[in-house]
C-alpha cells in the first residue's frame, strides 16, 4: 500500500468506528426512553443537522430487544472520539435517572 491508501484505510476505519459510537448512543438512548436528537443538540446547539445521528437512530431496535449499555461503556465510547460536551450531557441525564 502506498501513503495515500494508508491515509485512505485510515479514514475509513475511523469513520466506521465514528458510526459504531454513534450508534452505541443512540441505542443507549433508546433503551433510556430519552431523544438522542435532543440530546446532542443540547450538547451541540450551534451544530446543523446530524446525518450520520439521524442514519444511527434509525439503526437502533427496540429496548426490549437490545442488549444493556452501561453508562461508563457509553461515557468511555463517547470520550474516546472527543465528545466531551457529550458525554456532560448525557452524564446529566444520568444523574437525573439515579434520582428517580
Amino acid at each position: 500500500m502506498n501513503k495515500k491508501e494508508v491515509e485512505e484505510q485510515i479514514i475509513q476505519n475511523y469513520q466506521k468506528d465514528e458510526n459504531m459510537m454513534i450508534l452505541v448512543f443512540a441505542q443507549w438512548c433508546v433503551n433510556n426512553d430519552l431523544d438522542a436528537v435532543e440530546l446532542y443538540k443540547k450538547a451541540y446547539p450551534k451544530q446543523s443537522k446530524n446525518t450520520a445521528l439521524m442514519q444511527g437512530t434509525e439503526l437502533t431496535v427496540p429496548k426490549e430487544e437490545s442488549e444493556e449499555i452501561a453508562d461508563q461503556t457509553l461515557l468511555g465510547v463517547l470520550s474516546l472520539f472527543g465528545n466531551d460536551d457529550l458525554a456532560f450531557v448525557v452524564s446529566e441525564e444520568m444523574e437525573k435517572m439515579r434520582k428517580k
